[in-house]
């Protein structure tokens, strides 16, 4: 029987080597290597613990399944691997995203105002203001809707928007601009009515 391999001498290609001959301590040395970087890609991209982990997680399992498949020529072991998260990461936004459109439309159900803690006049007040915004936001193409949502009541970046739509980030511009100009539009003509 030989020597005991010392992993973490080992460089990342041969690490991978071994695992794609069922190596699991190969993979642990090349956890220990990447993880954090790993875990901080998908961070960046989902903005949330849990599921960063579970990205993370998930990566890692690839790895072990398709070790066999890396090519050196193609790109360095920390490329290959933050490539891998990065396209985990955005299919989970999409899917996310495509489960939330499919249910309602972001903004439909934002700001519930049963669990604020105004007072009921103010209540009233926001609750009116709440309809204006709603009935002036269902006046607009479906495609600017959309845009609208994700960005000002879900959080997403233009950038963000792009990405999970598929969409070229001046298309998403234009459609948020467009939005906005007529939602304010409506809004300002709605306003005397209003204020008597």
């Amino acid at each position: 029987m030989g020597p005991a391999l010392n992993f973490n001498r080992l460089d990342d290609e041969s690490l991978l080597r071994q695992i794609a001959h069922g190596n699991s301590d190969a993979l642990g040395e090349l956890y220990d290597r990447y993880a954090r970087l790993v875990f901080s890609v998908a961070f960046n991209a989902v903005s949330d613990t849990r599921i960063a982990e579970e990205i993370a997680q998930e990566v890692f399992l690839q790895v072990w399944r398709n070790a066999g498949s890396y090519s050196a020529d193609k790109a360095k072991v920390a490329t290959w691997l933050t490539s891998m998260t990065r396209y985990r990461s955005i299919d989970r936004l999409r899917r996310r995203t495509a489960r939330k459109l499919d249910e309602l439309l972001p903004w439909s159900d934002a700001h519930d105002l049963a669990e604020t803690d105004a007072e009921p006049e103010m209540l009233v007040t926001l609750k009116l203001q709440q309809e204006r915004v709603r009935s002036a936001m269902e006046t607009l193409p479906f495609e600017q809707q959309r845009v609208l949502g994700l960005a000002y009541f879900q959080g997403y970046s233009q950038t963000e928007i792009a990405t999970l739509l598929e969409l070229p980030l001046g298309t998403v511009k234009t459609r948020i601009r467009l939005g906005m100009e007529k939602l304010r539009k409506l809004l300002v003509d709605e306003a005397p009515d209003q204020i008597q």
